[in-house]
């Protein structure tokens, strides 16, 4: 039988109290605390912190504080990505993001779902994994769905509620993001 984090990687739902997930999930915060509020300035300690807390991230993942996420062991990055301040990344299932991507400032990426039925919605979740890929630009307060993938080469512009997946070498803008133009390769 699968644990409550093997059904929450796998997009099944699963408990969130889930005593394991409630340890991993307070390890996080523990990390966040110091990386926002006791180092906050990019320091060798805070790079240590970020390193502890995105194991799987390439080299250059640059974080501004504050930032904020729910595991970070779902989090897994290419070479050279950077996270302005308030970033937000619920990432119960995995978020892959490529090398050479800038998040604006509030950009914030939901892998969470919820049941729509009040009843089952107390109990259980799941999530759905979203990808990024190589050199992208998510625009400043852009919100990027559970199960999206945007190809390489895209542009969010500021604001947008992206609800479905993006082709590579798009600009997409709106609430829903819609693709208004291709960009040269």
């Amino acid at each position: 039988m699968k644990t409550e984090k093997e059904k929450m990687i796998d997009g099944q739902f699963y408990l969130a109290g889930d005593a394991v997930l409630v340890k991993d999930r307070r390890k996080a915060k523990n990390l966040l605390h110091r990386l926002n509020v006791i180092e906050y300035r990019i320091t060798k300690k805070a790079r240590e912190i970020i390193q502890e807390l995105i194991p799987n991230a390439g080299t250059n993942l640059y974080i501004e504080p504050p930032f904020f996420c729910d595991y970070g062991y779902n989090i897994s990055c290419g070479d050279n990505v950077y996270f302005n301040v308030n970033c937000v990344v619920l990432d119960g299932a995995k978020v892959t993001i490529g090398s050479n991507v800038f998040f604006a400032p509030g950009v914030q990426i939901y892998t969470a779902n919820h049941p729509l039925d009040a009843e089952s919605r107390k109990t259980v979740e799941n999530a759905f994994p979203i990808t990024i890929g190589d050199d992208c630009w998510i625009g400043g307060n852009s919100i990027i769905l559970p199960g999206i993938n945007i190809g390489k080469g895209c542009v969010i512009g500021a604001g947008s509620v992206v609800t479905k997946d993006i082709p590579d070498n798009s600009l997409a803008v709106g609430n829903p993001a819609k693709v208004i133009k291709k960009l040269n390769v």
